[in-house]
């Protein structure tokens, strides 16, 4: 298998390339292996992102993936022509460049300063043959457009196919040229598959083996590995299922009125179910893949299996979660909604059971469920469940989250500043942000969670708090943009040495915000440009809330620490030195944000995955401190899985 990277294809071209995108990689690769197009026997994107450094030359850049014909020795054999070619072509210009700078030498400093920009707008390109002629590149590809090309059946729409893909090539910039890289991997690295069912799997009946707590991506992906083993685990959620916790939502928005077991941080799919869905990650993992793979076929839209930063959108992803939870049952595992873990039961330092309370309409039903393995994948808003962690005796620590607000700006404000043009996002879709600044030791203020063309949610899972997240659909057609602006709390800013003095302070910024917000779950609301200045701000300015419970206008510095509010001011400032219009008098602060990760975490044995004081006992996912996204969860759920199939396999 071949592997070329970083393939450019500017704005202009990207127009006209949107219609046969495969066609055009397709191209680009032959002409790069010098080889005929026929003989690329699979082509697969990897990866597709927008490089948006340079405004004046915005480009797609492409990585792809394909196996030629001919077999793994003329695959080799490409790649080594393609690498002498390159190495031949860097020596040419090497020696161009000090035949150059001698005669430079020779001139006065005026005229080789002249002559050195003249000559930079005429070096010819590098790389194996990406100087070849556009014609000849289109008549290689002719035996396969009317096969490839839509609309491609008589002899006109063949001609003019053929000559647009030759602009194509043609168009490509030197520079463009000598980025790109070819990479030979061996055909055994293979994506990882879900396990086949064990033989002679032995559960005892008085026990149910496995039982997962929490229906997010960790519970989730963990739930489907063991199911796939045949280990028919038992998932619980305390939220509900799809149509139902979206019931629950609608309610909450409408009247006001608060379900604690099922609303936007508890039932099917977690908190990411309504976050956009976002996919991509810093960690790396073979599993990312299988990950993706098994979203697409749940129904998630394939782009998302090579787009640099792939998302779902809060729209779609209720059913590609409720397709999974039915592929778990239909491998012979159970899964419980509005179930919640109540207490564990632990004896001489092992799990033996669960203690569970059902709710079914206003009844409460309680139960207890023996086990010999819990996984513990419950999220990081279930305070209740850490603090029966903590009275239990389970080993946890502090450790560092982050805690501010969303804020808002105007969506084709982002787009022209990412872009350099708004008018480039019909093609290339509304444009995205990270930033990160760097204020002193332990100090830093960054964006997170950044929804493009989203709204604000009402993310509270407590009674009169008040909590803040972010939410995209899958067109990203919102008028705003959104994101967390967030400073991290470390342990030692915290006033007490307590285990749980971070959900603690957590707990007692929402109930401010509640305050500050007058009550109702609207959030208390405030112009950047007022933030800055320490003033109440009276109203909006252009940019309109868009937090669905409405919005108290104030001076949301009066619910948060004041090293905290420090901090989000200076990163503001600095900020604007990165990002022109980040810290615009018109965008909106909304409050409060103190979700974005766990104040605690469940330790566990880097071997095995237990619990450091409890055996059996396993910590999984964001709620345990070990994630920090969908994917990264997603992982940890599928790692913790292995461990204990392993253990049932040996």
């Amino acid at each position: 298998m071949i592997t070329l990277s970083s393939i450019p294809c500017s704005y202009n071209l990207a127009k006209r390339v949107r219609a046969y995108e495969d066609d055009f990689l397709r191209a680009y690769a032959a002409a790069t292996l010098a080889c005929n197009p026929r003989d690329i026997a699979t082509l697969t994107i990897v990866r597709k992102s927008i490089d948006a450094r340079h405004k004046n030359a915005l480009q797609l850049r492409y990585r792809i993936a394909l196996t030629l014909a001919a077999g793994v020795a003329y695959e080799e054999q490409c790649v080594k022509n393609w690498q002498a070619q390159k190495t031949l072509s860097a020596h040419s210009d090497a020696r161009a460049g000090a035949s150059a700078h001698e005669h430079d030498m020779r001139s006065n400093t005026r005229n080789a300063k002249r002559r050195m920009k003249r000559n930079a707008h005429n070096t010819p390109r590098t790389g194996a043959n990406l100087n070849a002629d556009a014609a000849h590149i289109a008549a290689a590809l002719a035996n396969t457009l009317p096969e490839t090309l839509p609309d491609a059946h008589d002899g006109t729409n063949h001609t003019h196919a053929q000559e647009q893909l030759a602009r194509m090539l043609k168009a490509l910039t030197s520079a463009d040229a000598s980025t790109i890289e070819c990479i030979y991997t061996e055909h055994a690295a293979t994506t990882p598959c879900f396990p086949a069912p064990f033989a002679n799997v032995h559960i005892p009946q008085d026990t149910r083996g496995v039982v997962v707590v929490g229906a997010g991506c960790a519970g989730l992906f963990c739930a489907l590995w063991l199911a796939h083993c045949g280990l028919k685990p038992l998932l619980l959620e305390r939220g509900g299922a799809a149509e139902q916790r979206k019931q629950a939502i609608e309610s909450f928005i409408t009247t006001g009125i608060l379900n604690p077991e099922s609303n936007i941080q508890f039932g099917i799919g977690g908190a990411g179910t309504y976050s956009d869905g976002k996919l991509n990650t810093g960690t790396k993992s073979p599993y990312h893949r299988l990950i993706l793979q098994t979203f697409v076929e749940a129904g998630a839209p394939e782009h998302i299996l090579w787009d640099a930063k792939p998302h779902i959108g809060s729209d779609i992803l209720p059913r590609v979660v409720t397709h999974i939870v039915a592929k778990i049952r239909a491998l012979g595992g159970e899964v419980r909604f509005m179930t919640k873990l109540d207490r564990l039961e632990c004896a001489l330092g092992h799990v033996r059971g669960v203690h569970v309370v059902q709710t079914e309409d206003t009844l409460q039903k309680e139960e207890y469920i023996p086990c010999s393995q819990v996984v513990l994948a419950c999220g990081h808003s279930a305070r209740d469940t850490y603090r029966m962690l903590h009275a239990t005796g389970i080993y946890l620590e502090q450790k560092t989250f982050a805690i501010g607000y969303r804020i808002e700006h105007a969506q084709r404000m982002i787009n022209a500043v990412q872009y350099g043009d708004a008018a480039r996002a019909e093609l290339l879709g509304s444009a995205d942000y990270k930033i990160a600044v760097h204020l002193s030791q332990n100090n830093n203020a960054f964006s997170f969670c950044m929804c493009p063309g989203g709204y604000v949610v009402a993310a509270t899972s407590e009674v009169n708090h008040v909590v803040t997240n972010g939410m995209s659909l899958s067109a990203r057609a919102g008028t705003n943009a959104c994101a967390g602006w967030l400073s991290n709390v470390c342990p030692e800013n915290l006033a007490s040495n307590d285990v749980l003095a971070g959900m603690h302070l957590q707990d007692t910024i929402e109930k401010q915000a509640f305050e500050l917000g007058c009550g109702g779950y609207k959030a208390p609301a405030q112009l950047v440009g007022d933030f800055l200045q320490d003033c109440t701000s009276s109203g909006q300015g252009s940019v309109t809330p868009t937090y669905p419970l409405g919005v108290t206008w104030t001076n949301v510095a009066r619910c948060m620490p004041d090293y905290i509010v420090a901090n989000l001011r200076e990163g503001l400032l600095r900020a604007e030195t990165k990002f022109k219009g980040f810290a615009s008098a018109d965008a909106v602060l909304t409050g409060v944000e103190t979700r974005s990760s766990a104040p605690v975490r469940i330790v566990r044995d880097v071997a095995s995955l237990q619990s450091l004081s409890t055996q059996g006992l396993y910590p999984c996912g964001e709620g345990a401190g070990y994630a920090g996204g969908i994917m990264s969860a997603a992982t940890d759920g599928i790692r913790v899985a292995q461990k204990i199939s392993d253990a049932y396999r040996q």
